[in-house]
C-alpha cells in the first residue's frame, strides 16, 4: 500500500514546531484550527489538530483579522508575551538613548535575544517607529535641546553625538524642520503660512510650513490662537491672509466636522522622541474607538509612563489630525483636553455616528 502524500501543512516547517510544541516558535507565528475557530501558540499543550484543518499566521492580530479567536490559554499567554515584548523594547530604547552613536539593528536585536527581522517588527508594533526612526527622533530631541543652550551650532552638533558637520547638516532638515541656525534663532527666516477661521467647535487656526501642516489650533478667541502660534514659532515669518490658503483651511474644517475621514495632507510633526511615539500610537487608534492613557503607555513600551503620555497629548498642536481626543481615562471617563473637554466629547460623538 502506497504511503499517503504529505499535505502542504505537513511539509511546512512550522508544523514540525507545533508537533514538538516548541516554545522558541511562539514569537514567530500562531496556528489556527478551521474546525474550532480558535488559534493557539506553537507550544500550546492542546490536543494537536489534523494538519488539513490548520492555518498559519504571522501574528495573533492576523489570525483575529481572519476571524479566529484566541484559545483560553493563548489569550493568557499572548498577554504575557506582549508584556515581555514591551519590556524588551523599553530596554532597546534605553540602549539607543544612552549610546554615543546609534546601534545598528543587528546589535539591538542580539542584545534582547531576538532575530533582527522579528525585533524590527516588534519594535515598530509597540512604538510606532522603526529602531532607526526612534534613533533619529531621539537625536532630534538632543539637537533641539543643545541648540537652545550651546554657544554655537558646532558645539551643539558634537554634544548631540554627530562626529562631523556634513552628517549633521544632511540630517538637520529631518531633525528640525529648518536650518539649524534658524531653529536656534527661534525659527527666524522660516516662512509659516496661517489662516484663521470658524468651525462648529469655535475658532480655528491652521498653519503650514514648507514641510506640511504644523499647527491646527482650536479655541474661543482667534487672537489667542494667533498668540499661541507666535509662542510656538517665536521668530518665524508668519504670513497670513493668502487667498490660496483658504482651501487648506476648508479641508481642515472638513476634518473637524467629520473626523473619521482623516486628513490627506502632509504633516510637519515636531516633538521629542517620546512625544512622537505617543502621537504615532494615537494615530493608530481607529475612528470611533478610544484608548486609555495606560493603554497607550503600554503600547509604546513604557507602561509606567502614564503621566508622561498625558503630557504628550497636551503638547499636541495638531488637533484631530493627531487624535488625542481618542484618549480617555481607564474608567472610560473623559479627562483633560487641550482645547476643552466639551470639544473632545463632540468629536467622539461625531466619530461614533454611523
Amino acid at each position: 500500500m502506497k504511503p499517503a502524500t504529505a499535505t502542504a501543512t505537513e511539509r511546512d516547517p512550522r508544523w514540525a514546531a507545533v508537533l514538538r510544541r516548541d516554545p522558541a516558535a511562539d514569537a514567530q507565528f500562531v496556528y489556527a484550527v478551521k474546525t474550532t475557530g480558535v488559534y493557539c501558540r506553537p507550544s500550546s499543550p492542546s490536543r494537536r489538530p489534523r494538519p488539513e484543518n490548520v492555518e498559519f499566521f504571522a501574528s495573533a492580530a492576523e489570525a483575529e483579522a481572519a476571524g479566529y479567536r484566541p484559545s483560553k490559554r493563548a489569550g493568557a499567554d499572548l498577554g504575557q508575551l506582549a508584556a515581555q515584548h514591551a519590556a524588551l523594547v523599553a530596554e532597546a530604547c534605553r540602549q539607543i538613548e544612552s549610546a554615543a552613536t546609534p546601534p545598528n539593528l543587528q546589535a539591538l536585536a542580539a542584545a534582547v535575544g531576538l532575530s533582527a527581522h522579528h525585533f524590527h517588527r516588534v519594535f515598530k508594533a509597540i512604538t510606532g517607529l522603526t529602531p532607526k526612526g526612534y534613533a533619529v527622533a531621539h537625536r532630534g530631541r538632543q539637537v533641539r535641546a543643545r541648540l537652545g543652550r550651546a554657544s554655537s551650532v558646532t558645539e551643539a552638533l558634537y554634544d548631540a553625538g554627530f562626529n562631523s558637520n556634513s552628517r549633521f547638516y544632511e540630517a538637520a532638515d529631518q531633525l528640525l524642520g529648518m536650518k539649524p541656525t534658524s531653529y536656534r534663532a527661534g525659527g527666524v527666516d522660516t516662512d509659516i503660512r496661517f489662516a484663521l477661521g470658524q468651525c462648529s467647535l469655535g475658532a480655528i487656526l491652521v498653519a503650514q510650513s514648507a514641510r506640511g501642516v504644523c499647527a491646527i489650533l482650536l479655541g474661543d478667541d482667534p487672537e489667542q490662537l494667533l498668540h499661541d502660534l507666535q509662542d510656538q514659532f517665536p521668530r518665524a515669518n508668519l504670513l497670513g491672509g493668502e487667498p490660496a490658503f483658504e482651501q487648506l483651511v476648508a479641508q481642515v474644517v472638513g476634518l473637524i466636522e467629520a473626523p473619521a475621514l482623516g486628513l490627506d495632507l502632509p504633516l510637519d510633526v515636531r516633538g521629542t522622541a517620546f512625544q512622537q511615539r505617543v502621537w504615532q500610537a494615537l494615530r493608530d487608534i481607529p475612528p470611533g474607538n478610544t484608548a486609555s492613557y495606560a493603554e497607550i503607555a503600554t503600547r509604546i513600551g513604557q507602561p509606567t509612563a502614564v503621566r508622561a503620555v498625558a503630557q504628550a497629548c497636551a503638547a499636541n498642536s495638531l488637533a484631530v489630525a493627531i487624535p488625542c481626543h481618542r484618549v480617555v481615562r481607564s474608567d472610560g471617563a473623559l479627562s483633560g483636553y487641550r482645547w476643552g473637554v466639551a470639544r473632545k466629547q463632540a468629536l467622539l460623538e461625531r466619530e461614533a455616528q454611523p
